[in-house]
């Protein structure tokens, strides 16, 4: 199979565990692209935090995009386009922050290219380390969020927000898209919206089947997407229920496991063709 596009998921899959690519993991895709293989970054961050990765990675330069939100946006690296949005409005918003009051869990949103909680927490400072964006503490939340946002999260311990999960997900379904990114983080996004969804819309308008898609991921956010994808890989670092459902199971992502699949799948063909 010849592969033509390799999408990848950020946090503890593409970056190593100090937020950096490595040298082996940047070449690999560098020359990836150089062969005509788009390169395309899908994570729950929002746009403004991964835009120094994909171009540290000149995916501007070589026509590609970015998943950000969970999927809900799909941005052109090219043209500043948005090629898909989706959004929850102001209503559900206040729905959120009453079920985060209710379970007795933190919540925050992204206002523009801003945070937006009203509980100073540790939860909300390593999404704004992760993602470089300033934090607002409002003294009211839902008076704060008057505009439609593309994604909320709720924030907690891993062993408490994982009950909250499950409660809100049977909850919420059919209404909202309901899973958790980092064991702490649990994030809303308009009903069907996944990395899966996205990618798939992504590829219609570039003529590109899904088989010839190459996902990597390590986390729940990223199971779609693995499913979707013609090889879909779970890193060494993700849990065992994630590796259970990936069509092949690469090393960590701090020993290159985003680079050697690059190498076997797509480099090795591009030498033998």
């Amino acid at each position: 199979m010849t592969y033509k596009m390799i999408v990848l998921d950020l946090d503890d899959t593409l970056l190593r565990n100090d937020q950096t690519i490595s040298p082996r993991t940047k070449q690999a895709l560098m020359d990836a692209q150089e062969a005509g293989v788009k390169v395309v970054l899908a994570s729950g961050r929002p746009t403004f935090g991964m835009r120094k990765i994909a171009e540290e990675l000149r995916l501007q330069d070589f026509g590609s995009y970015i998943l950000s939100f969970n999927g809900a946006k799909i941005i052109n690296c090219q043209t500043g386009e948005e090629l898909f949005s989706s959004t929850l409005s102001p209503e559900t918003m206040e729905s959120l922050y009453r079920l985060s009051q209710r379970e007795g869990v933190m919540i925050h949103t992204y206002i523009e290219d801003q945070i937006f909680t009203d509980i100073d927490n540790k939860f909300t400072d390593i999404e704004g380390d992760l993602t470089g964006m300033e934090i607002v503490i409002v003294d009211n939340f839902v008076d704060a969020v008057q505009e439609p946002v593309v994604k909320a999260l709720m924030l907690a311990e891993p062993e408490e927000l994982a009950i909250v999960e499950k409660t809100l997900q049977a909850e919420l379904a059919g209404k909202l898209s309901v899973m958790r990114s980092k064991p702490f983080f649990l994030e809303f996004t308009e009903a069907g919206v996944t990395k899966g969804t996205s990618l798939n819309h992504l590829i219609h308008t570039m003529g590109i089947k899904r088989e010839e898609v190459i996902a990597m991921g390590d986390s729940y956010n990223d199971l779609a997407m693995i499913e979707f994808a013609g090889l879909g890989v779970a890193m060494g670092n993700a849990p065992e229920d994630i590796k259970a459902k990936a069509d092949y199971v690469t090393d960590t992502n701090m020993n290159d496991g985003v680079a050697k699949v690059v190498e076997e799948f797509v480099l090795k063909a591009l030498v033998t063709q």
